[in-house]
């Protein structure tokens, strides 16, 4: 029970409902009771630390591309923060906790405003390892240009690697060439492509280009 000792529009001490009273230094002050969670772990909580986990465990192995492929959308927050955000709302598949998965097509590694290529392409060629990335050059629609670079990913979800370019051939080249490691030979990794403009201020969403077997 608490106890007023100035009148009623003196401080108390003590406990009145979910109040408690007390003074500091000549402070009266009022603090909230802690609210106990009777049961940690309901279906909707258990469902959202999966959700969680699973994006986490997709997207730690882009963290270093996502500092340039996110940096303009994310606004008072990490890049990475905003890419997971992104995933959770819109790339994960699945009714429960044990179906849940990432829809890859559906992952952005970059977002932003700057349009993409009408025509974009990934495919292997005839060398090892070689992988050969294709789009068309829309220069001038919209706020696209011939200078901006092409933002590529290889990602090897298997063995939780990626290979990637943040500054590649500009739009008007309409092709770049990459070379997986060697340890990928074999391995079946996902490919994405976005642009940056070439000042920097600019990013496109990007674009899942499906998979690719490494030669």
């Amino acid at each position: 029970m608490g106890t007023i000792k100035q009148g009623v529009l003196g401080g108390f001490s003590g406990k009145v409902g979910t109040v408690i009273g007390s003074h500091w230094k000549g402070i009266n002050y009022m603090r909230g009771i802690p609210q106990h969670v009777h049961n940690p772990r309901t279906e909707g909580q258990v469902n959202q630390r999966t959700k969680f986990a699973v994006a986490l465990h997709f997207l730690q192995p882009l963290n270093d591309f996502l500092r340039t492929g996110f940096k303009l959308y994310a606004k008072k927050q990490l890049p990475f923060n905003a890419a997971k955000a992104y995933t959770l709302a819109n790339a994960i598949t699945g009714t429960s906790p044990l179906d849940y998965a990432i829809d890859q097509s559906k992952v952005l590694v970059s977002r932003g405003r700057l349009p993409l290529p009408d025509y974009t392409e990934a495919d292997t060629g005839p060398a090892d390892f070689e992988v050969n990335f294709h789009w068309s050059n829309n220069s001038g629609l919209g706020s696209a240009q011939a200078t901006d670079k092409a933002l590529l990913v290889l990602f090897n979800f298997g063995k939780a690697e990626v290979l990637s370019i943040t500054a590649g051939n500009p739009r008007s080249a309409e092709r770049q060439q990459m070379f997986a490691p060697e340890q990928w030979q074999g391995d079946d990794v996902y490919a994405y492509i976005g642009f940056i403009s070439e000042d920097g201020k600019q990013v496109s969403n990007s674009k899942y280009l499906g998979i690719c077997e490494i030669p």
